[in-house]
This record gives structure tokens, C-alpha cells and sequence, in this order.
């Protein structure tokens, strides 16, 4: 039972991480059905002695087998471009977050309300408590509200890295001199995490991501204390 749940999603925390876990049923189930019909037609060929050898062209037949691959496809790439053009979709963002990456950490500026600037290291172990991830945990975690539209700046210092957290379906590469952006809306209140998701050298699965997510007042209020 436990090795089926590792294979399954983490829990979507976000409209757009809901969008592409029906996107993915929706293929898987197109895949079965093209699975379970290849593997039936299969099957009776290895077990009938019926045949057609006086059969040499139908262009029925080389119609319905040229148009169903087409259908198919278009069934799965019409949900798969319009998920594509909702995560590049720019909307009117309340709060702008940069996070800049370093070998090997991350840092972060909220430059909406005051010079509000940290770095985020992973935890050591030695340091962690017993509610605490190991790998996972970071000293200073990344405050965001719930139910606000977001807008994430990601860029590095170094190398290449890849801002992820899972559960909110969100993955953008840092790269040097640029400035990628994406679109974050929370739907719950909770802790979320992610790695790095680029090779950036030695100590590239040493820098976590630790995201949590608060009432819009508890926001304003860790923003005043810090």
C-alpha cells in the first residue's frame, strides 16, 4: 500500500495543480483504453485461426485507423494547451516575491512593503525538532497568504537552478542574468515543500524550499515584525 501511494500526486494546494491532475487522468484514461484495445486485438490473433488472406486493401479500414490516432491526439492536446496558456496567463498580482538562487540556498526579497531580505539554508539535522523534516526543513521559511494572487521572480546568482514546490504545481528554472516569473494562488492554509529541481552542482539536493501559507492578517502581521 505504501509504495502505490509514493507512485500517486501530492495533494493539490492550488487551482492550477487540480487542472493538471485531471489533465493527467484524463490521459491515463485514453491510454488505457488504447492499452486494453491493443491488447485484446493482440490476444485474438495469437488465439484464432480466423483470417483474411484474400484481403488486400480496404480503404475503410485504412481510414478509421489513420483518423481514431488523430482524434486521440486531439483529445489530449486541447486540455494540454489550454493548462499551458492558464500557468503563462499574467493577472493583476497583490504581492510581488523574488527568490534568488545560490549554490546552495535560497534568498528572498519582498520588495512590495519594506527592505524585507532573507536567506532560507536547510536545516542541519542535528538542529531539527521532532515535528521537523530532515532534507526537507529550511531556518527561515517563505510567508505567503492564501486565496492572493502572487507573483513569483525567480532568477540566480550562479548557476541554473529550478524554484518547485509539488503540491502547487509550479516549476521555474533560475537562470543567471534573467528574470522568470510565475503565477502562485494558494487555496488552503498549510506547509509546503520542494527542492531545487536542477543539477546545480555537489550540493544541489541540500537546498529545500519551505513555503507556508497564512491568513491574509497573519501576513500583515509577520510582515510588521520582520
Amino acid at each position: 500500500m505504501k509504495s502505490w501511494m509514493y507512485m500517486m500526486f501530492q495533494d493539490p494546494s492550488s487551482p492550477m495543480m487540480e487542472q493538471m491532475i485531471m489533465f493527467h487522468d484524463h490521459a491515463m484514461m485514453i491510454i488505457m483504453m488504447i492499452t486494453i484495445t491493443v491488447g485484446y486485438i493482440m490476444l485474438t490473433l495469437m488465439v484464432t485461426k480466423l483470417n483474411n488472406r484474400l484481403l488486400l486493401e480496404s480503404q475503410m479500414i485504412e481510414l478509421i485507423w489513420t483518423l481514431t490516432p488523430a482524434l486521440m491526439l486531439i483529445f489530449i492536446a486541447m486540455p494540454s494547451l489550454r493548462i499551458l496558456y492558464m500557468i503563462e496567463e499574467t493577472k493583476t498580482p497583490m504581492i510581488s516575491v523574488k527568490a534568488i538562487g545560490h549554490q546552495w540556498y535560497w534568498s528572498y526579497e519582498y520588495s512590495d512593503f519594506k527592505s524585507i531580505e532573507f536567506d532560507s539554508y536547510m536545516k542541519p539535522t542535528s538542529q531539527l525538532e521532532n515535528n521537523e523534516f530532515r532534507l526537507l526543513d529550511t531556518d527561515n521559511r517563505m510567508v505567503m497568504p492564501f486565496n492572493t494572487q502572487i507573483r513569483i521572480l525567480i532568477t540566480s546568482m550562479d548557476v541554473i537552478h529550478s524554484w518547485t514546490i509539488p503540491s502547487l504545481g509550479i516549476k521555474i528554472d533560475a537562470s543567471p542574468g534573467r528574470i522568470n516569473q510565475g503565477n502562485i494562488l494558494i487555496s488552503r492554509p498549510g506547509v509546503f515543500f520542494g527542492q531545487c529541481s536542477e543539477i546545480c552542482g555537489s550540493n544541489h539536493s541540500f537546498m529545500p524550499i519551505v513555503m507556508e501559507s497564512i491568513n491574509f492578517k497573519s501576513f500583515l502581521n509577520w510582515i510588521k515584525n520582520n
